[in-house]
């Protein structure tokens, strides 16, 4: 049976009163289970360790969301037995029946929709919509990749030969460990773990540790759907001592990995080791952040692009490696758009997620604690134009800030800051603007304004970057409309939700056949 055509999931209009009324009952129930114990997930079964570490809730610190058992050596060798095991039957599992099997999950979540976004709210800090868009892209992928799968199972076809018939074939790899980050902590887990699970692969997925609770929420909604024990496993831990050792472990055959620039380079380099009993080059695909530019001409319509900097900058706290970290501005519109940015940036009101202020907590004290260094050095890089540092107490709540007359080779022009801190740019002309955002390692996304058609033509050849929007924002990608993924340092450009994502969890076979 051919599913329909992929839709993207609506978003939730919170400003209706049947939205905001299933919310704040979704609040109220997740509230009531904070503290609530998560075992790890191995080969169908909960495990506890009994160590144990707690997330916290960023909007309010003196709150424990989750009580996570925590895994060591034992544990990941568990995991990935497990995994092993299961792929052994689940990799002959006909396609129809794994995409049908996604399509349930998908389902499930939207049942679930709100709940997973109340404890996204609480565990990492979303605002209402932000975690809605995060759900909504999980049952993307779902959607998405359960029809992606259907193209690809029956093979390619080959020109033939007289007297011969040749196949080609796609296989699943065998074990694939995905390691997710914290800003998006549902979609991402899962739009890698279901790429790999529809192919005909089996997961063992260690979630960051400040969402650990928020990942089983896919855990739920495909074992619900019927997904056979071991296909997927769960573990949390440290990076460094879980996320590594299962990296370098013998029997995992691909690494699915989104997170920092150190951490990406780093597993890329321990990847390439061949320990014994390792038979294959380990792949890997890695999405590693961004220092993202936007780019105002003074041929732009200017309430457009300053509202696009604002929500691409500002837009979970600028936690997202897609956020529009630069604002390039050519000379003859430099200094109105940077007063109407201040101007905008100053009515963002911060306060917790969970009473849906447009402004939330940056996700922990050491990510807070690094915000406002940058923002000293920001100080001396350039001038304040807005925010500058803590807004109120009782959470990780950062002002959202701007600098202005940043030089583009300034620490804060190049590194990437994650947090609520916009650099502006002064540039010569639309050229030298192409020329700044092109000028660091990263090549993620960018976004463009202006009206002019030619500038916008060059703007399409020569800026370097994955994801590039004319005349919108930087950030709010979607499943199978903006296949996503960056160039350099931003990783290996593997377009999550898109059409060729899957081939990154399969390898080909070619068989020809003679025939008499």
């Amino acid at each position: 049976m051919t599913p329909p055509e992929f839709r993207n999931e609506p978003l939730v209009d919170f400003a209706k009163g049947p939205g905001r009324q299933a919310m704040e009952e979704a609040l109220r129930t997740v509230g009531a289970a904070l503290g609530r114990e998560f075992p790890l997930l191995i080969g169908g079964r909960p495990v506890r360790t009994g160590e144990t570490f707690r997330t916290v809730n960023p909007s309010q610190t003196d709150t424990v969301v989750a009580v996570v058992h925590q895994a060591g050596a034992g544990e990941v060798e568990a995991a990935v037995a497990a995994a092993l095991t299961a792929f052994e039957s689940w990799r002959w599992v006909p396609a129809e029946e794994r995409a049908a099997l996604l399509m349930r999950a998908a389902n499930l979540l939207r049942r679930r929709r709100m709940e997973a976004a109340a404890w996204m709210i609480y565990e990492v800090g979303k605002n209402w919509t932000e975690a809605d868009a995060d759900v909504a892209e999980a049952i993307d992928f779902a959607e998405y990749y359960a029809r992606e799968i259907l193209r690809y199972a029956p093979g390619r076809p080959l020109p033939s030969i007289p007297g011969e018939m040749s196949e080609y074939l796609y296989l699943p790899l065998g074990v694939v460990a995905v390691i997710s980050p914290w800003n998006f902590p549902l979609a991402i887990p899962a739009g890698m773990a279901l790429g790999a699970i529809v192919c005909g692969n089996t997961v063992v997925m260690k979630p960051a540790s400040d969402s650990a609770a928020t990942a089983h929420a896919i855990a739920d909604a495909l074992t619900e759907a019927g997904l056979p024990p071991g296909v997927l496993n769960v573990i949390a831990g440290p990076g460094g001592a879980v996320g590594e050792a299962l990296v370098a472990h013998p029997k995992v055959r691909m690494i699915a990995f989104t997170g920092s620039r150190d951490v990406g380079t780093h597993l890329f380099e321990l990847a390439a080791r061949t320990p014994p009993g390792q038979i294959w080059l380990k792949r890997i695909i890695a999405e590693m952040g961004g220092k993202n530019a936007i780019i105002v001409d003074d041929e732009a319509a200017l309430d457009e692009a300053v509202a696009g900097v604002v929500a691409s900058g500002y837009g979970y706290q600028g936690q997202k490696c897609s956020a529009g970290s630069r604002v390039v501005v050519t000379p003859k519109v430099y200094g109105e758009v940077v007063e109407m940015l201040a101007e905008r940036v100053r009515r963002l009101e911060v306060g917790p997620a969970p009473e849906n202020f447009p402004a939330g907590p940056v996700i922990n004290a050491r990510a807070e604690q690094k915000v406002l260094e940058y923002i000293e050095i920001g100080k001396r890089e350039g001038r304040l134009a807005a925010g500058g540092g803590r807004a109120r107490a009782g959470g990780h709540y950062i002002a959202p800030t701007i600098i202005m007359d940043v030089r583009p080779d300034a620490r804060i022009a190049q590194e990437e800051i994650f947090g609520p801190v916009v650099a502006a740019i002064p540039a010569r002309d639309f050229n030298d603007a192409i020329r700044i955002a092109n000028g660091t390692a990263y090549g993620l996304t960018g976004s463009v304004y202006t009206l002019n058609p030619e500038k916008l033509a060059k703007a399409r050849r020569e800026l370097m970057c994955g994801n590039l929007y004319l005349n919108r924002k930087s950030t709010g990608a979607l499943v199978g409309t903006h296949p996503f993924g960056g160039f350099n340092m931003s990783g290996t450009d593997s377009k999550a939700g898109g059409p060729e994502y899957l081939l990154n969890f399969l390898q080909p076979k070619v068989v020809a056949h003679k025939y008499w």
